[in-house]
């Protein structure tokens, strides 16, 4: 058993879970990591794997059909899953997003259409905020729903989506325009059910393909460009407009912990691979691991990935509790993903030239840490959160 990233408390069903899910990284998913990320293509025995082991229904409550397990049962998979491939991380946790979203705000039709599917892996889900002229103000969002006697149109073009392709269900924050004095109370939240594919896999509805990008391949990520769409206003999750942000931000609060726990994953991962390296590689008639630059290394690369997975743990569990958790979900997504770029590098480093290669894993991980600065929110918007979270409450009075 490896001592890094071990986690106190957990119930003997967490373990078994956590057991078999390590078992299926380590035989079915490192072993084919680098050809399927290489090649950009989408890992379906992997995905297929994973429903047959119920992952998809992990958070969904057991009366839908799911395993009802908790937000910190959900981290520690996706960590698991990421330390094997990041991408792979990346199918279950747009899903895992709008299965939390539809449990907290669905009105009871929404859910009992979508969660028993969704938990069978049936329905998967996506979720778009991102718009191609929109960064971090949410607030902001062109994209309009406007209704009339048939319902709703929206018309717009939406950015970042990652599952945009192969997901049929995606959440979708649009503007209605409430009246409201506040910019984010005009924002509304459609549950958009589209076909698998790209083109125009619906009247009005234009995926235009996949985004090629630096690293975290397989996983499609795609625009989503709205022209006349008609929707049911049946289709507003939770059956109120005007709720849509705050909807959203509480989904965003666990994709912070789902992103902190990638760079978990991805961290341990670029550890386990410098470790054996370095134990292997000899120079000057010793392993480098001998030598106290590379163990001076080694040491400081374990401590940022135990001191991340201990934030990434602390908000997991503030969530379950039902306590507000946006600072401690931003310091864990903000400490995670800086210290996984910096480790990887680390690692990068310790294989020296071989690093550069790509027949070695660690080229893999170096183009899918950056990744992690950026999703969910920079580092900078996590440093916004925390400050004004920190001052509500140290405020003098």
């Amino acid at each position: 058993m490896a001592r890094l990233a071990q986690t106190a408390g957990l119930t003997e069903i967490q373990q078994e879970i956590l057991s078999t899910v390590k078992t299926f990284v380590d035989k079915e998913i490192i072993p084919h990591a680098n050809a399927l990320e290489h090649a950009d293509e989408y890992p379906q025995d992997i995905v297929d794997g994973m429903k047959e082991m119920g992952l998809f229904g992990l958070t969904i409550p057991e009366e839908y059909g799911g395993l009802g397990e908790s937000l910190l049962t959900y981290a520690l998979v996706v960590e698991q899953i990421a330390r094997g491939w990041m991408s792979v991380s990346g199918v279950i946790n747009t899903h895992f997003i709008v299965a939390y979203m539809l449990a907290q705000h669905g009105t009871a039709e929404q859910k009992a259409k979508y969660l028993p599917r969704m938990a069978e892996g049936e329905v998967r889900g996506s979720f778009s905020m991102s718009e191609p002229d929109l960064g971090s103000d949410v607030a902001a969002i062109k994209t309009r729903a406007v209704e009339d006697a048939d319902g709703y149109r929206i018309d717009g073009a939406k950015m970042w989506l990652t599952n945009g392709g192969t997901s049929n269900l995606t959440a979708v924050l649009v503007r209605t325009d409430e009246g409201a004095p506040k910019p984010h109370q005009n924002l509304t939240c459609f549950l958009v059910e589209k076909p698998v594919g790209y083109g125009e896999v619906a009247p009005g509805l234009l995926v235009p393909g996949k985004i090629d990008k630096m690293g975290y391949k397989g996983v499609d990520t795609t625009e989503l460009v709205f022209d006349g769409f008609r929707i049911s206003g049946e289709q507003i999750l939770g059956g109120k407009r005007g709720g849509g942000f705050a909807q959203m931000m509480d989904g965003v609060e666990v994709g912070r912990v789902n992103v902190a726990a990638r760079a978990c994953g991805i961290s341990i991962r670029a550890f386990e691979l410098a470790a054996e390296y370095a134990q292997q590689r000899k120079t000057f008639g010793k392993p480098i691991a001998e030598h106290q630059a590379v163990a001076f290394k080694l040491a400081e690369m374990a401590t940022k990935v135990e001191a991340a997975h201990l934030m990434m743990v602390n908000a997991a569990r503030l969530k379950d509790a039902g306590t507000r958790n946006d600072v401690e979900a931003g310091m864990a997504k903000l400490i995670a993903s800086e210290y996984c770029a910096e480790v990887t590098q680390d690692s990068f480093r310790i294989h020296g030239g071989y690093g550069y290669s790509k027949e070695y894993e660690i080229e893999r991980l170096m183009r899918e840490a950056p990744f992690l600065l950026i999703g969910e929110g920079t580092s900078e918007i996590q440093k916004t959160i925390i400050s004004r979270g920190l001052l509500r409450e140290y405020r003098q009075r």
